[in-house]
């Protein structure tokens, strides 16, 4: 039997190339990753720096006056106390939605912080943080998910918490 060079050749090439190619991809997939990771990280970093400004309101009430839009409801420190705690709640929710819907964390652990935020979202304390007009710097689409999230939790208050339509629409990223 005589081997047919040039066919072989072309089998090799052919077959060298599509590896060349397969690395190629699976090295932008890896890429792709890490730039997402790095955007995660940095936004985590963000909320951070955030959260320690409002540790800074709980610890020392009298810093909140800084700004006056921030207390303009709030009468007492502990209500300061009170406000700012509940927004360093809702700074780690926020980190770990964004974690989610950038791909960083599973469903089922996003999952229990939504149920657990549901819990929380049935306080008075909570409840009268998110309904003040006072400003909450947060991400525009989280922002709208904890005031649907809200929404759903007191339109179905007495129930026990359960996941609404926007936790269970997994493709809401």
């Amino acid at each position: 039997m005589q081997i047919n060079v040039p066919l072989v050749a072309l089998f090799l090439q052919s077959l060298s190339s599509l590896a060349i190619a397969a690395g190629v991809i699976f090295a932008a997939s890896q890429l792709r990753q890490n730039r997402r990771a790095a955007h995660v990280s940095n936004f985590t970093k963000l909320v951070e720096m955030q959260l320690q400004l409002r540790r800074m309101r709980v610890d020392n009430p009298a810093l909140a006056k800084v700004y006056r839009h921030d207390v303009m409801a709030l009468q007492s420190d502990d209500e300061i106390r009170e406000y700012f705690f509940n927004l360093m709640q809702l700074s780690v929710f926020e980190i770990v939605w964004f974690s989610y819907r950038q791909g960083q964390i599973p469903y089922d652990y996003f999952l229990s912080w939504d149920r657990r935020m549901r819990e929380i979202a049935r306080e008075d304390s909570f409840r009268k943080m998110m309904h003040s007009g006072q400003m909450k710097i947060l991400h525009d689409d989280f922002q709208a998910y904890v005031v649907k999230m809200l929404g759903e939790v007191e339109y179905g208050m007495g129930e026990r918490s359960r996941p609404g339509p926007i936790a269970s629409a997994k493709d809401g990223r």
